[in-house]
């Protein structure tokens, strides 16, 4: 039973989430010729201030990108 872990930043909406499982089982289902209900998807919401890409926090780029567009 393949089991998909998806992280995720904090605060997408639910409708999101549900579509996004939606299509990662329909791909896995189709690819491995497997049931859609052998295949478990998982969310962990991550907050914005444990999230980095590279060294630089992504609450920390949301805050620059905000910056950059109210100007």
């Amino acid at each position: 039973m393949p089991f998909v872990s998806v992280k995720i930043l904090k605060g997408h909406p639910q409708e999101r989430k549900d579509e996004i499982s939606r299509r990662v089982t329909e791909a896995i289902s189709e690819v491995a010729s497997l049931p859609k209900e052998a295949i478990w998807v998982v969310f962990e919401d991550v907050e914005a201030e444990d999230w980095y890409v590279g060294s630089e926090r992504v609450s920390e780029l949301k805050k620059k990108a905000a910056e950059r567009s109210a100007r």
